[in-house]
């Protein structure tokens, strides 16, 4: 009888319980939806997962690409958001007793050299940025005397003739060149874009994709003398541009964004376009203070042009001489070079070499 007693007690104690509950579910389910949160799960896992599998894959095999869908849940995640916070993190000065612990780590990490560093000392950096964007010592980049240098530390992806138009961002992964460029009017009479671009019928279109990892020297510098004539920006994704991603995302190039510098050197056509990237949203061109980068809003598929011909610094445009510096990169990302020169011309490179600033990349014949 006791026992009923206190059960009976005890069960409006319980009702209130699973009460509370149901009504704590309800609220739940009435709260405003936040994609944000699932973004980041999803695009993130969905991201380290395509990285696992990438590596069990059969080398040599023929790329496996992502789907349209597979692309669209990759670029939901916000990278452009990121890659702000991420700036915003790089700009706040470090007490002077935590930069050379965490400079260091960042430095076994990535294997940096500083012995290159024009500044050695890791006190001397305020904030990741500065070590990031650090300077080298004069001696250290040597320039060859090569018609065609390396405009930033890397490793080479690609390289070859331009063909049909379509450009290799890796090997058997292509991407539009008029995509990547945008329109273009050319001396050449040709129908297609290629052709367009040409000054000669007897020259060749060549391309480079040279990729910077976190742990590379960030600026990057002219690879040839040219006169740059035309800037354009391309605002778009920031999705990584490790070689794996590259594998993956057919058009990688042409989604993230960008900004493409193009103008004439002596053979002809010439460009060079600084690939964004995840935590590279800043890139800075120095002689262009208008250039804004990663900014919160932007149109898709807009295009901001700049010409620098008729300013009154350079009526042709803007000269640079071979290994001048050009611009840098908050992090890492890649550097494409497209342009014209003769058919003799050649690469002396092997996909996939390391290579530094000021280093040939070929030689005419």
């Amino acid at each position: 009888m006791r026992y009923r007693e206190e059960k009976q007690a005890k069960a409006p104690s319980s009702f209130k319980i699973q009460q509370c509950s149901l009504s704590t579910v309800r609220g739940l389910w009435r709260r405003p939806f936040r994609p944000l949160p699932l973004l980041v799960v999803t695009g993130g896992g969905y991201y380290g997962y395509q990285h696992y599998k990438g590596k069990q894959e059969v080398e040599g095999a023929p790329p496996v690409l992502a789907t349209p869908t597979q692309v669209a849940l990759y670029r939901s995640f916000p990278t452009r958001v990121i890659s702000r916070v991420w700036g915003k993190i790089n700009a706040v000065d470090l007490p002077t007793f935590l930069r050379k612990p965490i400079y260091s780590l960042y430095i076994w990490t990535f294997g940096v050299n500083m012995q290159e560093a024009a500044v050695e000392d890791l006190h001397f950096y305020k904030n990741l940025g500065e070590f990031f964007r650090r300077r080298l010592k004069p001696a250290a980049r040597p320039v060859s005397s090569s018609c065609l240098t390396s405009p930033a530390d890397g490793r080479v992806l690609h390289f070859g003739s331009v063909k049909n138009s379509e450009v290799e961002q890796v090997k058997g992964v292509t991407y539009s060149l008029e995509h990547f460029l945008g329109p273009h009017k050319g001396n050449g009479q040709g129908e297609s874009f290629r052709d367009r671009l040409l000054s000669h019928p007897d020259n060749d279109l060549y391309h480079v994709v040279i990729y910077l990892a976190p742990g590379d020297y960030h600026c990057f510098h002219s690879p040839v003398d040219w006169t740059v004539k035309l800037r354009r920006h391309f605002p778009g994704s920031l999705m990584s541009v490790s070689p794996g991603v590259a594998h993956w995302v057919k058009e990688l190039f042409c989604l993230n964004e960008r900004v493409a510098l193009t103008g004439q050197w002596k053979h002809g056509f010439f460009s060079l376009t600084a690939v964004g990237a995840t935590n590279v949203g800043s890139i800075r061109i120095y002689f262009d203070q208008e250039l804004q980068t990663n900014t919160p809003k932007y149109r898709k598929g807009s295009c901001h042009e700049r010409s620098y011909q008729g300013e009154e610094s350079s009526a042709d445009g803007v000269t640079l001489q071979k290994g001048a510096p050009l611009g840098e990169f908050n992090l890492g990302s890649t550097v494409v070079l497209v342009f014209e020169a003769p058919k003799d011309f050649n690469f002396d490179l092997k996909a996939g070499q390391k290579i530094r600033v000021g280093e040939g990349l070929g030689l005419l014949s």
